[in-house]
């Protein structure tokens, strides 16, 4: 089994949304899939149950009281943690990943966020060891405006270059609609999408192997 855990302390930067996308994405290729939603929120669970039975099937777990074991069919487990999340907590999750996906929005209060909550993570021991990977996204990004271009300067210093950037488009809310993601959909829309994730899902896929 491979895990991917999609976290940041900050709510609203999209944790849900690429966790739903990775676990379709999976999923569409006929591996066997496990959803982990550690939001008491329940976005994840919210959306797999709009899940139409004809799409492919991922399986979904509460995780917002303890952490629970999972199938040993399981062939990707995705993890799609809570906001404002404390280290402790973080670092109990990190147990069960093998890389970290992190979204972060075009925005200076985003950018705050983000910087304190890479600085917490890059300290710990199997991130710094290198044994944990960390993948950034930049999310809901607008092509030339200057606030993208500040995240993707911003991350750099870091020395956390993103490995993709999404566009700021309402496809994906309006696929999540219908407990869908991107790589349920045949249009040509969808699809030109789905390219932009193929780095992000190769380094994942890299990472946990």
């Amino acid at each position: 089994m491979r895990s991917i855990l999609v976290a940041n302390a900050k709510g609203g930067c999209g944790k849900t949304t690429i966790a739903t996308t990775l676990a379709g994405a999976f999923a569409q290729v006929g591996l066997k899939v496990t959803l982990a939603d550690v939001d008491r929120q329940h976005s994840s669970l919210g959306w797999l149950e709009r899940r139409p039975a004809q799409a492919p099937r991922i399986e979904g777990i509460d995780w917002s009281k303890k952490i629970d074991s999972v199938r040993k069919k399981t062939q990707r487990l995705i993890i799609d943690a809570p906001a404002a999340l404390t280290t402790d907590d973080f670092k109990l999750l990190l147990k069960q990943a093998d890389v970290v996906i992190v979204p972060i929005l075009p925005s200076a209060f985003d950018r705050d966020a983000a910087s304190a909550f890479l600085w917490r993570i890059d300290a710990l021991k199997p991130i710094r060891n290198g044994k944990k990977s960390i993948a950034v996204v930049a999310n809901r990004t607008r092509l030339h405006s200057r606030a993208s271009r500040a995240l993707t300067d911003f991350l750099y210093s870091l020395d956390h270059e993103p490995v993709i950037s999404l566009p700021d488009t309402v496809l994906y809310t309006d696929t999540a609609e219908t407990g869908l993601s991107i790589f349920d959909r045949r249009d040509g829309r969808a699809k030109v999408a789905q390219e932009m994730w193929l780095p992000l899902i190769d380094y994942a896929e890299r990472a946990a192997a």
